[in-house]
């Protein structure tokens, strides 16, 4: 895991705001967001595996206590709060774009946006109308609760229902991290393999949600759904299914009507 192989190291993290209406606006909130603390300029040997455990449970302990101030916060502001996640290419931006577009005026919708460089995706979402701020982490394969907190102060919570953070691209670490959120829904897209969550259980066993993504080309790429199916259950008994084309806007709505039942605001009224 990251407390472990090192890319808990950071050097800078980068928060930018975007806006849909006003274009790119830029905050200046980098810097280091790991304090001495978490152990990080500790040198371990290998025949001092105790130390290196102590580490790991402290940078998670840290963590979890900065996660239940994160839910504290958003508790306060009555938002529904999403940590999605999935390998690189599963398709979430473009779930998240599908969803803005199709909701976002009943329900006004904020994301925070995790990669380790660039900001091409919170520009993507911006344009399709939310309110976006991207975290560069640099090295760092995962976001944490700090992070999290200074890029939603970025935003203006008060006129959201519901805050969407798309966590760095990865199965792995980001599992460990609890960001405050209400639902952990975790994409699986058809073109990466029905065993997927055989080989990432613990990723799937945190999750509220499973997104089956890229519905629509599962014939061409031979995707085995009965197979996904049993997978999924297997590991992740306690997870709601959806099957869905962000494309194509296929399941889109049975996942609407669950993200509302959810929501701690009722939607404003769609416009006939």
């Amino acid at each position: 895991m990251c407390t472990n192989c090192g890319c808990s190291v950071v050097g800078e993290v980068g928060i930018h705001t975007h806006s849909h209406e006003n274009g790119h606006t830029h905050s200046h909130e980098n810097g280091h967001t790991h304090s001495h603390e978490n152990g990080h300029h500790h040198h371990h040997h290998h025949d001092e595996p105790h130390q290196t455990i102590a580490v790991g449970q402290a940078v998670l302990a840290k963590n979890d206590r900065l996660a239940e101030r994160n839910r504290g916060y958003f508790m306060a502001k009555n938002l529904l709060v999403l940590n999605v996640l999935s390998s690189p290419g599963s398709g979430k931006t473009a779930f998240l774009e599908r969803m803005v577009q199709d909701i976002g005026s009943r329900i006004p919708t904020g994301i925070i946006v995790g990669d380790l460089e660039t900001d091409n995706d919170a520009i993507r979402l911006s344009n399709s109308g939310a309110s976006a701020v991207q975290i560069t982490t640099g090295t760092v394969c995962h976001l944490e609760s700090d992070m999290v907190l200074k890029a939603a102060q970025q935003l203006n919570l008060d006129a959201l229902d519901l805050l969407v953070i798309e966590n760095v691209g990865n199965l792995v670490c980001p599992a460990a991290y609890d960001l405050g959120e209400d639902l952990r829904v975790v994409l699986l897209s058809v073109t990466e393999g029905e065993d997927k969550p055989l080989k990432y259980p613990t990723m799937f066993k945190s999750a509220q949600v499973v997104i089956i993504s890229k519905i629509d080309i599962a014939e061409a790429v031979e995707f085995d759904r009965e197979k996904a199916l049993e997978n999924i259950r297997k590991i992740a008994p306690q997870a709601a299914i959806f099957e869905v084309s962000s494309r194509k806007g296929q399941g889109m709505t049975e996942w609407y009507g669950y993200l509302e039942k959810h929501l701690k605001k009722s939607p404003v009224s769609a416009v006939s």
